[in-house]
């Protein structure tokens, strides 16, 4: 996992004054877990991605950029290789349009600042 994630995660709480303690509550974890995410040794889930942005009052992008970055190099290196011979049946009619779309989405992605806010 980033280390950048996990810094800013740290950073966007001390910016807000809360201590480990108050975020665990809010989050309704234990404050071991909530280090855990704040030290990059794990993901928060999706309802946690939400609450967290919510607490800190930044977007989801703004918060999680380092991540989107990440997913964003792997779908990248990952649609070269997307298998070419699939069998081909009503479901799939979209799917080269699909793929095509994905990647000139992926391409024409600005080189994004993900700093802290």
């Amino acid at each position: 996992m980033s280390t950048e994630f996990s810094l800013d995660l740290r950073l966007a709480r001390r910016k807000s004054g809360f201590t480990q303690a108050d975020t665990a509550h809010l989050l309704s974890l234990n404050r071991s877990k909530l280090s855990l995410l704040e030290t990059g040794q794990r993901l928060p889930s999706l309802v946690q991605i939400c609450t967290l942005s919510l607490i800190y009052g930044r977007s989801f992008e703004s918060l999680f950029g380092a991540i989107m970055a990440e997913a964003k190099a792997s779908l990248r290196r990952r649609i070269l290789t997307m298998p070419k011979n699939t069998r081909k049946y009503a479901g799939s009619l979209n799917r080269n349009h699909s793929i095509e779309r994905l990647a000139r989405s992926l391409a024409e992605e600005p080189a994004e600042d993900h700093g802290s806010a």
